[in-house]
């Protein structure tokens, strides 16, 4: 039996997620979830596949999308002056994450403060202070580490979203494939 419809139905839960997903993150514009682009480049999916009787597709973007999506919990907010965790209990497809030892690598945060021309400033006079990029990244960097990251849901509610119509639309792609089988034969 050909499954026509059926691969027609996952290609376009595969199309809505991405093209939602990328939509969530190009309405976020000074966000470090996608300045450069790179994570909204890297967001797509592999046409289905049939194996021994097994759909089979895949969503690929970097890395470090899941952890935009479901955010990161922190290792100590006390450390932060004003206490808060940004790192919320969510319900996303990607699980739960939380620093424990590692910190978040600080090469990326210092080019996001670069790109939004990010500078500590004296409180006294309202003057940009001296200093580098370094030193704001390693400033972020320590923060997120203990504050964590707020989750996004940027590919959770799309996915979400293509996933609950899912289950219909696969029921009337097997309708029209057994119809069409059914005539062939």
């Amino acid at each position: 039996m050909e499954y026509n419809e059926i691969m027609k139905a996952y290609s376009a839960f595969g199309k809505y997620v991405v093209q939602q997903g990328r939509t969530n993150l190009s309405k976020k514009t000074k966000s470090p979830n996608n300045y450069t682009g790179a994570l909204y480049k890297s967001l797509k999916y592999l046409p289905p596949k049939e194996s021994n009787g097994k759909v089979i597709m895949s969503i690929l973007m970097d890395s470090y999308g899941m952890f935009q999506d479901a955010g990161v919990y922190g290792s100590n907010p006390s450390l932060v002056k004003d206490g808060t965790q940004k790192g919320k209990a969510t319900n996303t497809i990607f699980g739960r994450y939380s620093y424990k030892s590692k910190m978040p690598p600080m090469k990326p945060l210092m080019d996001w403060a670069k790109f939004n021309k990010i500078r500590f400033r004296d409180k006294k006079t309202g003057k940009y202070k001296s200093g580098n990029y370094k030193a704001i990244g390693f400033w972020l960097q320590k923060r997120i580490f203990a504050q964590g990251i707020k989750p996004t849901l940027w590919f959770t509610k799309p996915f979400r979203a293509a996933f609950q119509r899912l289950p219909q639309e696969l029921a009337e792609a097997f309708a029209a494939d057994l119809a069409l089988n059914l005539k062939q034969k």
